[in-house]
């Protein structure tokens, strides 16, 4: 079988285990688990192809709804290789009884996100199961990218030295669903950060070529993510606590709630691994981005303790950060 490269989506311990002991492993796929997969299509012709599936619960969320997520989150997984988005499929599972104003609501959620991102949507399938068996409507979205000549972002060429960037706070979708689904409501008001970031990755690759690998930080939050990273590349990592953003809102929820805000959902935030020379120069540009305004440097890899991540904690100490035994957050994207 043809070597390539896997896609998928972060999330707890388990799930982790699953991809790699159960699923990964009878597909005879090898190699590092990245947001979507690069395929040669012809000599000097790539593309990257991922597909996600959303079951979000409840449909509607403060900031945005299961259709606009379904596109947001695949346009995102192709932009975390450095591919320009093009194409989306769009698949429907309808649970027998969905309201059609709902259906209707969602549909233009889905076209509107589609034209922010500006990417077509060129095919799909709709399913309708019985009631009870649905929850709804699930949404399954594949999508197309095109990548640039001579264009690798990869993990692999992740380095010690490399400074960790993020765009924007964290938490906020994960708390917007929290608060949605069981009727919970937190001043100020939490609203989910669902947003395409392929302009903001097209702005950061115009002005520099240091950077090295990208990842959207969504089922299992930001700490699952660069553990993730850390282990497959086989390097430490090490953030700082005070460096990551995390607005009021979304820490007073989680302190409420019992929650770890660095394992909460995200669907429109970036962590980019990036040359430590030109990290200070491209944070400045970033912030300079609509979708930007809140990055921070928040860390570095280093070379030893393959593996494992270090946060120097606010007051002081140190916490190693891993991956949560199951997730914290259940059917939040």
């Amino acid at each position: 079988m043809e070597r390539i490269t896997l896609a998928h989506g972060s999330g707890g311990k388990v799930m982790h285990e699953l991809l790699n002991t159960c699923i990964v492993s009878r597909m005879g796929i090898n190699g590092m688990l990245t947001d979507s997969a690069i395929l040669d299509i012809n000599e000097g012709e790539r593309i990257a192809y991922t597909t996600d599936s959303f079951v979000v619960s409840p449909l509607f969320f403060p900031g945005g709804n299961i259709g606009d997520l379904a596109v947001n989150g695949t346009v995102n997984d192709l932009s975390m290789m450095g591919a320009l988005p093009k194409y989306l499929s769009v698949s429907y599972i309808i649970e027998e009884g969905l309201e059609m104003e709902l259906l209707e609501t969602i549909t233009d959620s889905v076209a509107a996100a589609a034209n922010h991102a500006v990417v077509k949507i060129v095919t799909g399938d709709t399913k309708v199961v019985e009631k009870g068996k649905g929850d709804g409507i699930f949404i399954n979205t594949s999508g197309i990218g095109v990548l640039k000549d001579g264009l690798d972002i990869h993990p692999s060429r992740i380095k010690p030295g490399d400074r960790i960037i993020v765009n924007s706070s964290i938490g906020r979708h994960g708390v917007a669903v929290m608060s949605e689904r069981n009727g919970l409501s937190f001043e100020p008001q939490v609203l989910s950060d669902t947003s395409a970031l392929n302009n903001l990755v097209e702005y950061m690759l115009s002005v520099t070529d240091g950077i090295h690998a990208m990842r959207d930080p969504t089922r299992g939050g930001l700490a699952t993510t660069l553990k993730e990273i850390s282990t497959d590349i086989g390097l430490g990592i090490s953030v700082d606590e005070k460096q990551i953003p995390v607005e009021a809102g979304v820490y007073g929820a989680c302190e409420l709630l019992g929650l770890d805000p660095l394992y909460v959902a995200n669907e429109g935030v970036l962590v980019a691994f990036v040359e430590n020379n030109v990290a200070d120069f491209l944070i400045e540009h970033i912030r300079k981005h609509p979708m930007g305004k809140g990055a921070f440097i928040i860390g570095e890899v280093i070379n030893e303790s393959p593996g494992v991540v270090f946060m120097k904690t606010g007051i002081g100490g140190t916490r190693i950060l891993d991956m949560l035994s199951g997730e914290q957050l259940p059917r939040i994207c």
